[in-house]
């Protein structure tokens, strides 16, 4: 078989940090495969993060809550003939689609690697990972595919046109024209979080020393978090908006630097080249920290505290971080030219 005739599948379809992490191994895969058609099984909401991108060919939204677009997805997988299914989820869901796309060939991790064991009955080839972050485990499943781990991530992303015009309309009605930075308090547990009132306090600290405005984001449902801050930070009064993911994009892209909790927002910005500080508690930054050069991190848990436990409560290793700390550390990342 040409290399014009191989057909990969990639298979991550959430969540946005884990698809983050993905995109370098993507990359590698294409440089090793120039000519083949690589294409991406995605869930239909982190569609856009992908679209445009020249490491792929095709992005192929999911509608996980739809039984009929899933039929349909199914479809047209099996209709595109795809040599080799790489499963870079490791869940049930993950596998048994890569295997309905009836690709011959299905890479996936080993049972000990997967995030379900049982997923590797589905693959035919099963690897043992080499590396400790997450995206160098998945190097290692694009290696098994032909490609070489390189000797820097890439992330060969596009910022949507429309979002981008849409967010910087947006924020010249708020009033921003110049240099702000973005702060994102929200993630998908407490434990790891940041609290609220310490960006708030953050936020006062840093506009009335550095005279930059901060930019507070939030998702569909953390707009009372946002609103916390917003309280805290009194008398300044940072901007607060919920964007879309193409106007999220747009919004990173263009900022100063990005202070955030280990999160989805935190390594997109990473990935589409804008400074980071990233606030790490009972997560390991070597495993799950933005996988870029330059990333700040703010990490103050023992050993004992790494857990990755979803806990409802802020975790102690988060509340030993403090505002001067995040401060100084802004500061600092700042004054590095770019």
């Amino acid at each position: 078989m040409s290399e014009r005739d191989e057909r990969f599948l990639v298979v991550r379809l959430t969540a946005l940090g884990d698809i983050l992490h993905t995109v370098p191994a993507v990359a590698a895969l294409r440089a090793a495969h120039p000519s083949a058609r690589i294409d991406w099984l995605v869930e239909r909401k982190w569609a856009p993060v992908l679209e445009g991108s020249p490491a792929i060919n095709y992005v192929i939204p999911f509608d996980r809550r739809s039984a009929w677009g899933a039929l349909q997805c199914v479809q047209r997988l099996r209709e595109n003939r795809y040599t080799c299914a790489i499963d870079f989820q490791g869940l049930y869901k993950s596998s048994i689609l890569a295997a309905l796309s009836g690709a011959g060939r299905r890479i996936g991790f080993d049972r000990v690697w997967a995030r379900e064991e049982g997923a590797a009955m589905f693959y035919t080839e099963r690897v043992r990972p080499m590396g400790r972050h997450v995206a160098e485990l998945n190097y290692s499943l694009a290696e098994q595919a032909g490609a070489s781990r390189p000797p820097a991530p890439e992330y060969p992303l596009r910022v949507p046109a429309g979002g981008a015009a849409s967010i910087r309309a947006r924020l010249h009605d708020l009033g921003i024209a110049g240099e702000y930075i973005v702060v994102g308090p929200g993630g998908s547990w407490r434990a790891k979080c940041w609290p609220a009132e310490r960006y708030g306090e953050f936020c006062r600290e840093f506009e009335r020393k550095n005279g930059i405005r901060v930019v507070v984001i939030h998702g569909p449902v953390e707009k009372f978090i946002a609103e916390e801050v917003m309280r805290a930070a009194a008398p300044a009064r940072p901007t607060v908006i919920a964007t879309t993911i193409e106007e999220l994009m747009g919004l990173l892209a263009h900022a100063r630097c990005l202070i955030a909790a280990d999160s989805g927002p935190l390594h997109m910005a990473a990935a589409l080249g804008t400074r980071v500080i990233g606030l790490y508690g009972p997560t390991d930054p070597a495993r799950n920290g933005p996988f870029v050069p330059g990333a700040v991190i703010v990490h103050k848990a023992r050993p004992e505290e790494i857990s990755y436990k979803r806990r409802a409560d802020y975790s102690a290793s988060m509340l030993r971080i403090t505002v001067e700390d995040v401060t100084a550390a802004a500061e600092a990342l700042l004054k590095v030219p770019v």
